[in-house]
């Protein structure tokens, strides 16, 4: 056999064991880390009501529209909405990937060039907010209560994670949405294959003094430490 075909093998075979065993040690600390908690008791307090939701793969935090604390409406605004409804009491929070909120409506959307961006922090992030009238729990959607002193601490890491202009405003993104009650704004950091979507979330609970993983890329390590 060919001296060069013999390296080129060796180089791919070894390539691809890399590739495989760093696949594995992911899937594993994502396991373990998940499962591993952090403020497992947190403060128990009524003052305020906040939920934890997922579509099956990304988390939201919603929060109340407006309280003694915060008055969302003066940053996230009804008329950046396609059905610009101010009867709401509700905003839901999402961090992530600009290019997989803007161009992957559907997972059939998805394109390699999308996912290697996001997977290798190599592209832009972006906040989705949500309006909700009502909140119902489910599997998939938890009723958490907390302090304000606690809710002053979340609006603070949610404030942080948007991206402001010179003026010191959010900055919204025209035209995109998924729906009636949502919009996009500019957002700091990257989203990469260690901090994701789900990740933020966590990172939410954490700031908020919540039960939370110790680290997690995905849903289910949120979910798993409140049920």
């Amino acid at each position: 056999m060919n001296k060069k075909l013999k390296q080129f093998l060796k180089f791919t075979g070894r390539f691809i064991l890399s590739i495989g065993a760093f696949i594995v040690l992911y899937l594993l600390a994502a396991f373990i880390l998940a499962h591993i908690p952090v403020n497992s008791n947190p403060e128990k307090s009524n003052d305020v009501t906040i939920y934890i939701n997922s579509n099956g793969v990304h988390t939201d935090i919603l929060v109340p529209i407006k309280n003694d604390t915060k008055d969302w409406t003066r940053d996230i605004l009804f008329s950046h909405t396609k059905s610009k409804d101010s009867i709401m009491k509700f905003v839901a929070f999402g961090w992530g990937d600009k290019g997989f909120y803007l161009e992957t409506p559907q997972w059939s959307d998805l394109k390699a060039s999308t996912a290697l961006k996001a997977a290798f922090h190599l592209g832009t992030s972006a906040m989705h907010t949500r309006f909700y009238y009502k909140v119902k729990e489910d599997n998939e959607c938890v009723k958490v209560t907390i302090s304000k002193k606690d809710y002053k601490n979340l609006v603070k890491y949610i404030e942080d994670s948007f991206a402001l202009d010179t003026n010191n405003k959010l900055q919204w993104i025209p035209n995109q949405s998924y729906g009636q009650y949502d919009a996009f704004y500019e957002a700091n950091r990257k989203y990469s294959l260690f901090y994701t979507c789900n990740t933020w979330a966590n990172n939410a609970l954490k700031a908020a003094n919540q039960k939370a993983s110790l680290w997690t890329p995905y849903d289910k390590g949120i979910f798993y430490h409140y049920r």
